[in-house]
């Protein structure tokens, strides 16, 4: 048994929150980048990419998040690709999360009334000018809230990555716990932090959402 005082632990578990932090960010701006691909491709009716997308997001969002960690670490060890943990939970995370965004943003764009696509149509705007200038500043707006009340989702899902090795806050909180044999308060700290996090996230979003009715 170590002799932690509760600074030690408060410290520790901080520096450790960075990573669960630039694990989060990574995840959501990847995501977000490759959803947006995705969206695009299914919404263009490119031939096979609705098929192709309509199944990529069935099979990251029926299946465990915590098994696509398994895969993204010790699948790419099978074809000689050798990877670290952060790498894995980086990948695993992104690819999670852009299937959830593209569903996310597939549904705020198909909310925007086919009266506007036709409209752009009549103006004889291409595809790409319809989506900027009139499809997606209207589903942005409706965007907003949904897509950032999930990254609550993403910052919570960063616990995971600890069953791969990767030292985030939860496995920073399970070392410290082996080490003094203070579970409760570990935990409770680590509790806190979470809390800290998501909370004032979860707050913008409802605060969004609010404001984006109120406009309605």
């Amino acid at each position: 048994m170590v002799d932690f005082s509760l600074w030690d632990i408060l410290r520790n578990l901080l520096l450790a929150a960075r990573w669960t932090v630039a694990l989060s960010l990574v995840a959501f701006i990847g995501g977000g980048l490759v959803g947006l691909a995705l969206l695009v491709a299914r919404t263009a009716r490119w031939p096979g990419a609705q098929t192709f997308v309509a199944g990529y997001v069935q099979l990251f969002q029926g299946t465990p998040l915590l098994m696509q960690l398994f895969l993204a670490y010790f699948g790419l060890a099978l074809f000689g690709v050798d990877t670290s943990a952060w790498v894995s939970a980086a990948l695993a995370l992104t690819l999670y999360t852009s299937a959830f965004l593209c569903e996310i943003w597939r549904g705020c764009v198909a909310s925007v009334p086919k009266g506007q696509w036709e409209a752009a149509q009549s103006l004889a705007l291409s595809f790409a000018e319809q989506l900027r200038y009139v499809v997606l500043p209207q589903a942005t707006r409706i965007a907003i809230a949904p897509t950032v009340g999930f990254l609550v989702q993403v910052i919570k899902g960063t616990a995971l990555a600890s069953v791969i090795g990767f030292v985030e806050l939860t496995k920073a909180g399970t070392m410290i716990t082996n080490a003094t044999f203070q579970p409760f308060l570990v935990y409770s700290c680590v509790a806190l932090m979470y809390f800290a996090l998501c909370f004032p996230v979860s707050l913008t979003a409802r605060r969004l959402e609010r404001k984006l009715n109120a406009v309605r």
